[in-house]
């Protein structure tokens, strides 16, 4: 997480240095950055009517592509995967997708992962499940 934050201020830096917006400070050195001041009716994103995922097994190397319309649950081995909403950026309908997932394993009852998972960032909100991978490729309009 301090590894992300760090890359994080590095480049707000190198971007922003000639913009002199809000600042933050950083945690860790006590270093400031400029932070871009984007209005929230520039930035526009579409709700998709469906989602395209890959699933790994870990153990047998099997890769699964999954597609799921909104409300459908599909099956990775043992897991359910719901999908709740998907969503991209207006300007990027490709590469910046993010999905609302829910993940339970039936067999034991339990809830291993719901929220937003990101295309473009696959470890920032990840599944953590010893044997399996869930990742979200994008979202499907049609």
């Amino acid at each position: 997480m301090i590894r992300l934050f760090a890359l994080a201020f590095m480049l707000a830096t190198t971007a922003n240095a000639q913009e002199s917006q809000d600042t933050v400070t950083s945690p860790i050195d006590g270093a400031t950055a400029a932070i871009p001041d984007v209005p929230a009716n520039d930035v526009r994103a579409l709700s998709g009517a469906g989602v395209d995922l890959k699933g790994l097994d870990k153990v047998s190397g099997d890769v699964i592509d999954i597609t799921l319309a909104k409300g459908d649950v599909a099956r990775v081995g043992r897991l359910e995967v719901e999908l709740s909403d998907c969503r991209y950026p207006e300007d990027n309908r490709a590469g910046e997708a993010y999905a609302w997932l829910t993940i339970r394993d039936p067999q034991r009852e339990t809830l291993l992962f719901e929220g937003w998972m990101v295309a473009s960032s696959p470890a920032l909100n990840a599944l953590d499940h010893p044997r399996y991978d869930i990742w979200v490729i994008r979202c499907t309009t049609a």
